[in-house]
Order: C-alpha cells, then structure tokens, then sequence
C-alpha cells in the first residue's frame, strides 16, 4: 500500500473526518474507521493469515470425505453395496461431465456458424453497397 493514498491505516485529515462523519452518521462506522486508522496496516497479514486457516479448514473436509469412502461401517455387505453404489454414481457424473462437454462445443460450433452467416452477410452487403456506388474496390473474403 503506498503512503500517498488519501485514505490509508494512518492519522490523516481525510480518515479523521471519514471517523468523525462516521460516528455522526452511525456509531458502529466510526468504530470502523477508528479500528481501521489504528490496526490497519495489519489487514495484510490478517487476511494472509484468514486464507491459510480457510485452505486448511476446506482441506480438512476434503481428507475427511475421501477418508469416508475407505473407513468399513463393520458390515461386509453394505460396504460392497455402498462401494458399488460410489462406483456406479462415479460414472454416471463422468458421463453426464462429458455430455455437457459435448453440449458446450456443440453451442460453441452453432455460435461461431451463426457469427460466420452474419459477417458473410455483413460482407456481401458491403460488397453490394460498394459496386452500387462504385467507389470502394471489390475485396473477395
């Protein structure tokens, strides 16, 4: 952050009065302000700091969740039935992640010959609007 910023975590006339207007406005954004004029420049590591716990907490879940598919319930049984189930809904997302694959080149194929059709159109009236005035050569795309 530089130090030439109008409004930055230090003692300037622009956030005392953004303090002051704050407090007169609604208390809790003079709080703000103050606590922002005081611990602002910590934001930095605070943020860094908030991002870390947040990949560790989101990473934790994540271990958990694949660590559930291999922990036994104790019934032999289930667990194959549950396997098999996880197997089976595993290909059905696979198939249904390639079908929308398969969709999304399909609609981008019909944008790009909708777009082609509307410049070649584009171009042969140009073209027409050219040899009718005879001013501009004839350019073959």
């Amino acid at each position: 952050m530089t130090q030439t910023a109008l409004i930055r975590p230090a003692w300037t006339p622009a956030t005392i009065a953004l303090m002051v207007l704050g407090f007169m406005v609604f208390w809790p954004l003079g709080l703000a302000m103050l606590a922002y004029i005081i611990w602002g420049d910590r934001l930095d590591a605070f943020k860094a700091d908030v991002n870390r716990a947040t990949d560790g907490l989101a990473s934790s879940f994540r271990r958990n969740r694949d660590g559930m598919r291999t922990t036994g319930s104790g019934n032999a049984a289930f667990d194959a039935w549950r396997d098999t189930e996880l197997s089976r809904l595993d290909e059905e997302r696979k198939k249904l992640d390639e079908m929308r694959r398969e969709f999304d080149q399909h609609m981008r194929d019909l944008r790009m010959a909708r777009d082609r059709a509307e410049f070649d159109q584009f171009m042969a009236d140009r073209q027409a609007k050219a040899r009718k005035s005879g001013s501009v050569p004839e350019i073959d795309g």
